[in-house]
């Protein structure tokens, strides 16, 4: 799969470290940024990165901020992104499962780098069951 990968300042370390693990992976990795610990601001990483999903350019995105809200409220502003604030593994593979989540939002100060790869696995090896939950996502866009 090809994977959008992006963040802020205080998701930066974390998304480095997930970039090795899904690489090693097999995947394949766009990172939208930060490049470094500087401050930004998460809106201008998460619209392209959100964009990019929404076009096919990337099969799934990982968003990653401080408190993981403030960079999954961005993406999901986007009609085709359905993004999860995950901070287990549960969660995660819940949310692809079930809701078809193509973005997974992690808190980076809320988690260990454990808990987030194990969010990152459930995230990429579960696939969408559709049947009855189908309707249900159907009905999330604004039409």
């Amino acid at each position: 799969m090809k994977i959008a990968i992006g963040g802020d300042h205080a998701g930066y370390q974390l998304k480095e470290t997930l970039k090795k693990h899904i690489s090693a992976a097999g995947h394949k990795l766009v990172d939208f940024g930060p490049e470094n610990e500087e401050s930004c601001d998460y809106p201008d990483i998460a619209h392209p990165l959100a964009v990019s999903v929404e076009k096919g350019e990337n099969d799934l995105g990982i968003v990653i901020c401080g408190s993981g809200n403030g960079i999954n409220m961005t993406v999901n502003k986007h009609q085709a992104i359905r993004s999860a604030l995950c901070w287990n593994e549960e969660l995660a593979a819940l949310a692809r499962q079930h809701n078809d989540a193509n973005v997974l939002a992690l808190p980076a100060r809320f988690i260990n780098v454990e808990t987030a790869i194990k969010c990152v696995d459930a995230f990429l090896n579960n696939e969408f069951e559709g049947g009855r939950h189908q309707r249900r996502v159907d009905k999330i866009a604004v039409k």
